[in-house]
């Protein structure tokens, strides 16, 4: 199975040949006569759900016009699957092409680090005559190498009056972080746009991760605004899901009212004085109303709903007026003839659906990302691709692309030829899943599993040993749980052979788990960010079944 897929990296990198080559034909048979530049920007914790050109019941409500330009123009992917759901380590397998335990990027706790002596695609574009950049969020720790030039967040980064690190150090800039951080990408580009060196720019936004803050201009946009809750709000975790209802990430139990949705007195931190009168004069009316209001129940779940979807959502607007400035910079400079342009986020995320936010899940909220590509003369404008794709496949794919040869130890594949309408007989049927980031604050048990057309298949392990099955034709939102129903017996011993393969195929174990596991813990028990990830899932469960305190 490896020796094949190796085979199709090489014939595929072969249709480009080196940075003189023409990349070869488009749908319009128009020769593309050097190395495209590409723009690969990325926001964090962005749903699916929350671009309109996905469709859905926030389309009309929240529209994301300039991101729908991408698709309109290019191409959008609707089964865009991610190796690993959460921020870290997604970036680390998009930057490598390997998966979390190929790269050593498993976690997110407090002194993970990305370790940058090893390849990745930004160090293979720059061997192909590529200036490269990061601007805004890494998240990886350390000192970014395969860059000519970064300028990035530290850690998460905050929204209001941002800090930065590039190679003079660290400095404070006044403003809305993702209207900084486009601004950066735009000057960036004009310095660069009359290089003969092709470029590719990694614009990387904090927006719209937790804690939600608008920006000034979007402040107040959606509260006139009242949003359709999604039909699985209250899910009571029944149907055979014994993982899903350990969870500790509800918008009922886990949402906080000051941190969260700004219902405090407290003032906000990191917003100067005038910032913080802009920011009172809309929240503060709501905090009174609430008070006055003071809704209990399912009443407050609903209350906090709104809220915080209308929060996520003004702070997904700013991102979409970012992309479009960038997209309408390229247009006047003419770089728009010859640039790619990538939207995607580094995973999925909640809206509601099953009562949550966050992500870290197999399910499909957090498991499918957006995923949307435009370049002119190659993509057919407004395609729509079902195939099963991945962020594993994203470097790969740029170094094909630019006519660079993909390492051998890369695991992912290119999506060139899809991107020009060709889909391989052979591509992927099935996409492999690891997460292990447990003990942790959202009690997200460690699982792996195999998502098909038809089916998933989960397994959960560590302190629990639970498989979970779910038609997803039959039960798209994945609520039952059929993994004993005889009826699919056959289905299920399937997808264990194919699952094995895949473990196979990506050098993935049980002894391989038990050693992440085992050093896991030892991070934990010297730098323990929370009390309770001492405690065994049982008082987990107990703890996180009673309401949190508002």
């Amino acid at each position: 199975m490896n020796l094949k897929l190796n085979l199709s990296k090489n014939s595929l990198t072969g249709l480009i040949g080196v940075a003189a080559t023409i990349l070869g034909c488009s749908h319009t048979d128009k020769p593309v006569a050097k190395q495209p530049n590409i723009i690969f920007i990325m926001s964090d914790d962005h749903a699916y759900q929350a671009i309109s050109a996905y469709g859905g019941p926030l389309a009309k409500l929240a529209p994301t016009p300039n991101i729908d330009r991408i698709a309109s123009d290019g191409m959008i992917f609707n089964r865009c699957m991610v190796t690993n759901s959460i921020c870290g380590p997604s970036r680390a397998t998009i930057l490598s092409g390997k998966y979390s335990h190929v790269n050593g990027f498993i976690d997110n706790t407090a002194d993970a680090k990305f370790d940058f002596t090893q390849n990745t695609f930004a160090k293979e574009l720059q061997k192909t005559g590529y200036r490269t950049a990061v601007i805004g969020k890494l998240h990886l720790g350390g000192v970014p190498t395969g860059f000519d030039y970064y300028d990035i967040l530290p850690g998460q980064g905050r929204y209001y009056n941002p800090q930065f690190i590039n190679p003079q150090g660290q400095y404070e800039v006044e403003g809305y972080a993702t209207e900084v951080i486009t601004d950066k990408t735009v000057k960036w580009l004009s310095e660069v746009k009359d290089s003969k060196q092709p470029f590719m720019v990694m614009m990387w936004h904090k927006a719209p991760h937790r804690s939600w803050e608008p920006g000034p201009n979007e402040l107040g946009m959606y509260e006139d605004v009242t949003f359709p809750e999604p039909p699985t709000l209250f899910d009571d975790y029944s149907g055979a899901r014994e993982a899903a209802a350990l969870n500790n990430m509800t918008i009922a139990n886990t949402m906080t009212m000051d941190r969260d949705l700004k219902m405090s007195d407290k003032p906000r931190f990191g917003l100067n004085e005038k910032q913080l009168e802009k920011w009172n004069a809309v929240y503060g009316p709501i905090y009174e109303k609430y008070k006055k209001t003071n809704p209990t129940g399912d009443d407050l779940v609903r209350f906090k709903y709104q809220r915080y979807v209308r929060d996520y959502l003004a702070c997904v607007a700013a991102v979409d007026k970012s992309v479009g400035k960038v997209l309408d910079y390229l247009k006047e400079s003419g770089l728009d003839k010859n640039t790619i342009v990538v939207y995607s986020s580094d995973q999925g995320f909640y809206l509601g659906e099953h009562g949550w936010f966050d992500k870290r899940w197999m399910y499909k909220e957090s498991l499918n990302t957006p995923l949307l590509i435009s370049w002119p003369g190659v993509i057919k404008p407004g395609t729509v691709n079902n195939d099963i794709v991945s962020n594993l496949d994203f470097g790969e794919t740029f170094l094909d692309i630019a006519g660079a040869k993909i390492p051998e130890d890369m695991q992912g594949r290119s999506m060139l030829p899809i991107l020009k309408g060709q889909t391989p007989s052979d591509w992927r049927k099935a996409h492999y899943y690891h997460y292990y980031e447990h003990p942790s604050e959202h009690n997200v048990m460690r699982h792996y599993g195999i998502t098909t057309d038809k089916y998933k298949l989960i397994h959960f392990y560590y302190d629990i040993d639970e498989w979970e099955l779910y038609d997803l034709e039959k039960d798209p939102m994945e609520m039952k749980n059929v993994y004993n129903d005889q009826a699919y017996t056959e289905v299920r011993q399937d997808l264990h052979k194919q699952l094995d393969n895949l473990r196979i195929q990506y050098h993935d174990s049980d002894s391989l788990s038990k050693k992440f596991i085992d050093e896991y813990n030892e991070k934990v028990k010297k730098n323990p960010r929370i009390e309770y990830w001492k405690l065994s899932a049982k008082d987990m469960q107990k703890l996180f079944t009673q309401p949190a305190k508002q």
